[in-house]
């Protein structure tokens, strides 16, 4: 097959998930209804941190940032695959390919980054609850949030450079609904030995190491837990960090699930129903389980939607 130079002109294409008519106008639908969904749920996440003083604390904060990661996260991918089935077309340029890549990492990271932090903002309440207020000071949550944005961005730049280094051959097809790394450097013409090296450096830094905080500060926190005298004192204490171990579990549940499915089968279809899982089906859980099992979220979104419901009224009465 003709190569490419690194400045991949060429069309990459996506296969997706079928080519069937009537499966592609359900996928449609599901995938659309879905991401809807997932962008509504976290802006509500958002609007309410933002909009109630009684929120103003590093938890959610942390939980304001989860949320415009997850926007991104879901974004990179679900409107490219909408516009593709609704089109027909399966074509993404190579500029398209490498930015879903950069953006896809950079998203990730910045998930498992903030879920690592907000790991640590537990365990300083639940065991060190006394010295909470000063030991996370509004200047450490800024320079933790900052922070983990900075090293998903740097991350995802070294993964996105790494590939413009390589030659790849026409007409390139992918066996995905977006530009999966891990797919891309299996199509590679040229060697790819330093982009496994630097993403292999990558999980180590950007995955394990987080995963690792996160295990210990658990670690630290149920044992502070088991200390609890009272029943009523454990239930509290489990309450104020319930809703973080679901989305730890679910995250990392899902992108498990998907690396495991990869490695003990070759089913396409089978790895595209575990990459929906991790793209948008966690996403798009986050906000239910963080409103549904938090009070405080539960009256700041009954009082956003109290005021979006007026102003509406008061735009419709304007245009009629």
């Amino acid at each position: 097959m003709e190569r490419e130079n690194q400045t991949g002109t060429g069309n990459f294409i996506l296969l997706g998930f079928t080519d069937d008519p009537d499966l592609q106008s359900l996928l449609f639908g599901l995938l659309l209804s879905g991401y809807l969904v997932t962008v509504t749920g976290n802006l509500l996440i958002i609007l309410a941190v933002i909009s109630d003083s009684h929120l103003h604390t590093p938890m959610y904060f942390f939980l304001s940032n989860l949320s415009l990661a997850d926007i991104g996260f879901t974004s990179t991918t679900i409107p490219k695959a909408l516009r593709n089935i609704h089109s027909h077309n399966k074509g993404i340029t190579f500029a398209g390919c490498i930015s879903q890549v950069y953006f896809f990492v950079l998203f990730g990271c910045q998930e498992n980054l903030l879920l690592t932090v907000m790991a640590y903002d537990r365990f300083v309440a639940i065991c060190h609850p006394l010295h909470y207020v000063v030991i996370m000071s509004p200047w450490l949550c800024l320079l933790m949030a900052l922070g983990s944005w900075m090293v998903s961005v740097l991350g995802s730049q070294l993964d996105t450079l790494t590939i413009l280094r390589l030659s790849f051959c026409t007409k390139i097809e992918i066996p995905h609904f977006f530009c999966d790394l891990p797919e891309i450097l299996k199509l590679a013409c040229s060697d790819t030995l330093i982009n496994n090296i630097v993403v292999f450096s990558m999980i180590i830094v950007l995955g394990v190491f987080p995963l690792t905080g996160i295990l210990f500060s658990y670690s630290q926190i149920f044992s502070s837990i088991l200390r609890i005298s009272s029943d009523r004192g454990k239930y509290k204490a489990f309450s104020t960090c319930g809703s973080h171990l679901l989305v730890v579990s679910l995250f990392y549940g899902t992108s498990l699930g998907v690396y495991l499915s990869s490695v003990a089968t070759q089913s396409s279809t089978k790895k595209l129903m575990a990459s929906v899982m991790y793209t948008m089906v966690t996403p798009m859980m986050n906000p239910f389980i963080y409103s549904l099992r938090n009070r405080d979220i539960k009256v700041a979104l009954g009082r956003v939607l109290t005021k979006m419901v007026p102003l509406s009224e008061r735009v419709d009465t304007r245009l009629s």
